[in-house]
């Protein structure tokens, strides 16, 4: 199976995600009369940046996607509420944006757009909700500032919720930002996800409707694949701050979601990510195998669509790599050195050498 075969087309998706950016680069001169400058090359990262004096002042929107139609179908099937997870992804899905800038978030709004208003009815799933956004925004170390809960009806399913949100943070001192200086040399350290975090989901759907007993279907632990699917993101701002408070200065970070791996090589720069060893030190998680089983998916696809395993990325100076590791780890998370930043004349791509995959600059255009 293809996440295109979901409706997921990313080639229509990134020709509009570009349109916008040309079009907005036209409004920049704005921000003069507010004493305010727009840092060079910000347009096509994952956070856009406004700079003053003496600070970066980063925003980030971002949205869920479709997992929360997981928990719907999982609440149905066992009882069981997982909409605490939902609230702790949406947050991570923005805050991981916000930290490859360099940025730590301050604030946090969500974008609740249901259907009807009778979805608020159940109060369970909407304190559980709610619960899990603060949850989110206590581990960002980012206060829940406000939000925003819209009645859609005619565009939202009735039944339905669509979950997004933005965030506000800064960079400072300055020195703080993460510009995209990468170097030929540079070790690329992974930082471990807990599952699918928030990208794939169509496709994760796509293949329990294919599944004779669907989101209830066994992985070989014995856990259900809707409940796998449902495991909550994990959120890397803890390993930014580390990164700060230990005055290690990545040369660039990556938020591994949409577009799966191919996301290492969102710099306009043509560089060679070059990935030696791109498999987790406890293995691909059991989901991706699963997935990849049961789609079928192929390899290429997989590595193209999900993390499979790994969901942040820090460019480093390779003599920083070991220190990087350990700050991580200190931190809480599992880290390992993935492969190397290679330069190769005018050529942009991701080789994951161990499996005979590479992923060409043309596969990524979000800029």
């Amino acid at each position: 199976m293809r996440y295109s075969q979901s409706g997921v087309e990313y080639g229509a998706l990134d020709a509009f995600k570009r349109a916008c950016q040309q079009a907005a680069a036209t409004t920049a001169g704005m921000l003069a009369q507010h004493g305010l400058n727009e840092p060079q090359n910000v347009r096509g990262e994952s956070a856009y940046l406004l700079e003053t004096s003496d600070a970066f002042w980063a925003h980030v929107e971002e949205g869920l996607g479709t997992k929360n139609l997981v928990a719907d179908a999982m609440g149905k099937l066992t009882g069981q509420r997982y909409y605490k997870n939902i609230g702790i992804d949406t947050v991570a899905t923005i805050v991981n944006d916000m930290i490859t800038c360099g940025a730590l978030p301050i604030s946090v709004a969500m974008h609740a757009a249901v259907g009807e208003s009778n979805w608020f009815d159940d109060l369970q799933r909407s304190s559980d909700l709610a619960a899990g956004f603060a949850e989110g925004c206590r581990r960002a170390g980012a206060v829940w500032g406000g939000g925003e809960t819209p009645a859609l009806a005619g565009i939202v399913e009735p039944n339905g919720m669509v979950l997004a949100g933005s965030a506000m943070g800064r960079v400072m001192p300055k020195s703080n930002h993460i510009v995209g200086q990468v170097r030929d040399g540079d070790a690329i350290v992974l930082l471990a996800s807990s599952g699918v975090h928030t990208n794939g989901l169509s496709l994760c759907r796509a293949i329990a409707e294919k599944l004779p007993q669907g989101y209830l279907t066994e992985l070989p632990s014995g856990r259900a694949y809707g409940q796998a699917l449902l495991d909550e993101s994990i959120i890397y701002v803890d390993f930014l701050r580390a990164c700060q408070r230990n005055q290690l200065q990545p040369h660039y970070a990556a938020h591994i979601t949409g577009h799966g791996w191919r996301k290492l090589m969102r710099l306009s720069e043509p560089w060679v990510y070059w990935m030696t060893n791109p498999i987790p030190p406890d293995g691909i998680p059991e989901i991706f195998q699963f997935i990849c089983a049961s789609g079928p998916v192929d390899q290429v696809e997989a590595w193209g669509t999900f993390n499979m395993g790994a969901g942040f990325a820090a460019y480093v100076d390779a003599t920083d790599a070991e220190r990087c590791i350990q700050i991580a780890k200190a931190a809480g998370y599992s880290a390992w050195v993935g492969g190397r930043v290679r330069k190769e004349g005018t050529r942009k791509a991701v080789v994951i050498e161990p499996l005979h995959i590479e992923f060409e600059g043309e596969s990524l255009r979000v800029r």
